[in-house]
């Protein structure tokens, strides 16, 4: 039996060693908790995430806009360049469409749109840049209760617009951009009259090397002969167009022309006579297409006229001018010249090749039928070319 000394000895050990442990457990406790409030996510936790800055806002704002801004000098196609600068413009909040008018030194401007009808477009003002130094020039518009113009399915009425100038350094200006509105009336406020400028600054030089590069490539687009464009060009061209029409739901028409009988006015009158007959036709072609139709020779005595915005009945009205002209012009000579012609529209499964084919089978059920026939692909409705 141990002595009283003792025993009291290890009952104080005892006591010291459970409240040690006690001290631990209540450590480590303390210890896990705070491990917990502090670790990161890990597998199968979710960290909030943090919302954006206004700084981190603007500076993604500010780099989608130079984006957009670069991206308009990185090619030399115009048709590209006005694309993306009218992009550019409408990009802006409360914009719903754009408009760039430049001037062409001997035809008329060119016009681009985005975001209206053709319609629309054709009663725009903006046909002249800011004068007197204007920074800009704003437009509103006033509706009557009634005759209000078209404005196509699901759009509201265009209510205002602002346009500034297209300055080319040591050219001057070039031209115009405008963006317009629908709905509600607004007020245009600086930073967008700013933003719409700086557009037009970068686009300007852009827009004049597009064209300066188009009209190197005409030089080597026409025929020598008749003064039209080339086979190239037709082929270059028509894929163009037939993108844009379906792009913007619009349509295009195409008209073959054939010389009836050639070969033997060409034996009657030797080259230089047939030569001369071909260039009298593209003369009366020239004389009775629009404005914005282009106008080709494909090859050998056979001419293309693509029409952008038309239909049959337009190509078959452009077809019966011209054999007037022709018939006008041939007066008193021996031997009338007859055009054999066919016509087609481009569907929504079609593609250049396929549209220039379906007109091409028409024009050999032309040359079939007789002289001076005009047939449309896949038949002719009644009073198709009135």
């Amino acid at each position: 039996m141990l002595p009283l000394a003792d025993t009291a000895t290890w009952i104080g050990v005892g006591v010291a060693l459970g409240a040690a442990v006690l001290a631990l457990a209540a450590a480590l406790a303390l210890l896990v908790l705070f491990l917990r409030r502090t670790r990161p996510a890990g597998a199968g936790e979710q960290a909030p995430a943090e919302e954006p800055g206004p700084a981190l806002e603007v500076a993604r704002s500010e780099a989608a806009r130079s984006e957009r801004l670069s991206e308009i000098a990185t090619t030399i196609d115009l048709d590209a360049v006005l694309e993306r600068t009218l992009a550019a413009a409408l990009s802006t909040d409360g914009i719903d469409a754009a408009m760039a008018v430049v001037r062409q030194t001997d035809n008329l401007p060119i016009i681009a749109t985005l975001g209206m009808s053709a319609d629309e477009a054709a009663r725009q003002p903006v046909s002249s840049s800011p004068s007197g130094g204007a920074r800009a020039v704003e437009i509103s518009y006033r509706y009557g209760t009634a005759g209000e113009p078209e404005h196509g399915p699901g759009k509201e009425l265009i209510r205002g617009g602002v346009a500034v100038p297209l300055r080319e350094e040591h050219i001057g200006t070039i031209g115009t951009l405008a963006v317009f509105w629908r709905g509600d009336d607004r007020v245009p406020e600086d930073d967008e009259i700013a933003e719409l400028e700086a557009i037009a600054q970068t686009s300007a030089p852009a827009i004049r090397n597009a064209q300066e590069f188009r009209e190197a490539r005409q030089l080597a687009d026409v025929d020598p002969l008749t003064g039209l464009h080339n086979r190239r060009y037709f082929e270059e061209t028509l894929e163009r167009e037939c993108a844009r029409a379906h792009r913007y739901e619009r349509g295009i028409a195409l008209l073959l022309l054939d010389v009836d009988d050639f070969k033997q006015t060409n034996d009657t009158l030797g080259p230089l006579g047939g030569d001369a007959v071909l260039g009298a036709v593209a003369e009366c072609l020239l004389g009775a297409a629009r404005q914005t139709d282009v106008a080709c020779r494909i090859g050998g005595d056979e001419f293309a006229v693509i029409l952008p915005e038309g239909g049959a009945r337009d190509a078959g009205q452009l077809c019966r001018r011209i054999q007037l002209a022709v018939d006008s012009d041939a007066s008193g000579s021996a031997e009338r010249i007859h055009l054999s012609a066919g016509i087609a529209e481009l569907r929504p499964e079609d593609d250049p090749v396929a549209l220039f084919q379906r007109a091409d089978d028409a024009l050999y059920e032309a040359k079939h039928a007789g002289k001076g026939e005009v047939q449309r692909s896949q038949g002719l409705p009644s009073g198709w070319a009135d």
